[in-house]
């Protein structure tokens, strides 16, 4: 089997699972669901795409740039999947009705507490300050 067919069927593969991680944005239900369909679909899919490429192109520029494109994508989509997902989580989007186990719902509470604590720590001390400085 030639490097050119392993190379097709990972760029077909590719593009079968971002097809399947695009579907599940539209279809699922709340943001986190999409987030996760968007992160493990399409970042695997991604990656099978450009290491079809780099089997396609070789070890030239072309493939070399592929390589390290798979590497990015590899490196920033969970990293930025999971702040949106905590971003959403922590600005108080609502999980999907049917969503069975909420893990990060203790961890969520505790620091909004700690982040309101903070708040009002600062606004006391600024309050010092002026009565001070008065």
């Amino acid at each position: 089997m030639s490097s050119l067919m392993v190379a097709k069927g990972l760029i077909v593969l590719g593009v079968l699972f971002d097809l399947f991680g695009a579907i599940g944005l539209v279809r699922l239900p709340d943001v986190y669901n999409r987030v996760q369909a968007a992160t493990k679909c399409v970042t695997l899919g991604t990656c099978m795409i450009l290491l079809g490429t780099f089997l396609w192109a070789g070890v030239g520029a072309l493939g070399v740039k592929a390589l390290i494109c798979a590497l990015f994508v590899l490196l920033t989509s969970p990293v930025g999947a999971h702040a949106i997902a905590r971003g959403a989580y922590l600005s108080g989007v609502k999980p999907w009705e049917g969503t069975v186990v909420d893990k990060y719902q203790e961890h969520a509470e505790k620091a909004v507490r700690e982040r309101v604590a903070g708040l009002e720590g600062a606004s006391s001390d600024a309050e010092a300050e002026t009565a001070r400085t008065g």
